[in-house]
């Protein structure tokens, strides 16, 4: 069995604005857009915590998702001014699960939780870096 890691409470935020493109003809965000919004707000947080995925990918290190679970709740629209935050559930030695949401105002539109995995350049789980499991940079 996995051993978790104890992690602190940390939440990541992050703010996009809806773009034209980003939606159909009705102005409504198109659903595989969530999924872009919190890929770039994952990417702010490993960023924001000090790590640099090209050095990792150097090192023969890269996230994969593994799995993720969403619920799309209500739509966004065009020029809308959203947040995505991101919250670190727990930890192994190589997955990260994380709670995100996207919200307008203390509207939540979008929740997915999602399971990331470090894998090597093979595609093997490696430990995830420190200061993720750790939860600060």
């Amino acid at each position: 069995m996995a051993r978790l890691v104890s992690l602190p409470a940390m939440t990541h935020r992050f703010a996009v604005r809806v773009y034209y493109e980003d939606t159909d003809m009705g102005g409504i965000v198109y659903y595989a857009n969530f999924l872009k919004f919190i890929e770039r707000a994952r990417s702010d947080m490993v960023a924001g915590l000090g790590l640099d995925q090209n050095e990792m990918l150097d090192e023969g290190v890269a996230f994969a998702v593994r799995r993720i679970e969403a619920d799309y709740l209500r739509p966004a629209r065009f020029a809308d001014e959203l947040e995505v935050s991101t919250q670190i559930v727990s930890a192994t030695g190589a997955r990260l699960v994380l709670d995100q949401r996207v919200l307008r105002g203390d509207e939540t539109l979008f929740a997915a939780q999602v399971t990331i995995a470090a894998i090597s350049a093979g595609g093997r789980p490696v430990r995830l870096p420190d200061a993720l499991r750790a939860g600060q940079g």
